[in-house]
């Protein structure tokens, strides 16, 4: 169900852009329903504050709809498709790790529907980047390595000195922590641009809560999520 708000202001034009602020969206993402406009005003209220009502509905996005649907239809490999992505992964590793960092090691777990692949060593910090947009990068490099020879697009999930595990930690304390200012402060709160993945461990943390909702905002690659109190 989509989430709708009543907005208010001097004029129609004040009152909708009042409703996006607070969605924190633009006004091609919602539709607009006036419900009290300014040019219909009785003789006994003119001396009243003028006041316009709007009624602010977000938009199905449909393409993130059908997108969200296509990401649960995991892609499953044969055993000889595993076996392939497997090698392929290994062979680019030995090369690529030797020439960049001798004393690396790294771990590959394969399964019907992606490749794990973990990379240890404290000198390769560099390949993780600001806040993983290396180690993301690098991941879909695998993505196509591990492809080579193989019709399906193989799904690889890199972790580089077990940085994912400790991301999704720090997010999760950031997740608790905005929800706890929400509550106190009754406004929204909107965080910078993240990653799809990184996107998801807000949303989870926060699905239980009973005060607040999350919800994602903008196109990728600046796409990001907006917390805000529960309407009742």
């Amino acid at each position: 169900m989509s989430k709708s708000i009543i907005s208010e202001g001097k004029t129609t034009n004040e009152a909708i852009e009042n409703g996006l602020k607070e969605l924190n969206v633009s006004k091609n993402m919602v539709d607009v329903k006036v419900l009290e406009n300014e040019e219909k005003r009785s003789f006994f209220s003119i001396l009243a504050p003028r006041i316009v009502k709007v009624q602010l509905t977000l938009k199905e996005n449909k393409e993130n709809i059908d997108n969200s649907k296509k990401i649960k239809k995991d892609i499953e490999l044969s055993i000889e498709e595993q076996e392939k992505a497997k090698e392929n992964i290994e062979k680019f590793l030995n090369e690529f790790l030797e020439k960049l960092q001798k004393d690396a090691q790294y771990s590959v777990e394969i399964s019907k529907t992606d490749v794990k692949v973990n990379i240890e060593n404290k000198n390769l910090g560099f390949l993780i980047g600001y806040r993983g947009e290396t180690l993301y990068a690098f991941q879909n490099i695998l993505s196509a390595v591990a492809s080579k020879g193989i019709e399906k697009r193989v799904r690889v999930i890199l972790d580089i000195e077990g940085y994912k595990e400790k991301r999704k930690k720090t997010l999760e304390d950031l997740a608790e922590k905005l929800a706890k200012t929400v509550i106190k402060t009754k406004k929204s709160v909107t965080l910078e641009p993240m990653q799809a993945y990184e996107r998801k461990i807000i949303h989870t943390k926060l699905q239980d809560n009973e005060m607040v909702e999350t919800r994602s905002i903008g196109e990728e690659p600046r796409r990001k999520i907006v917390i805000s109190l529960k309407r009742k």
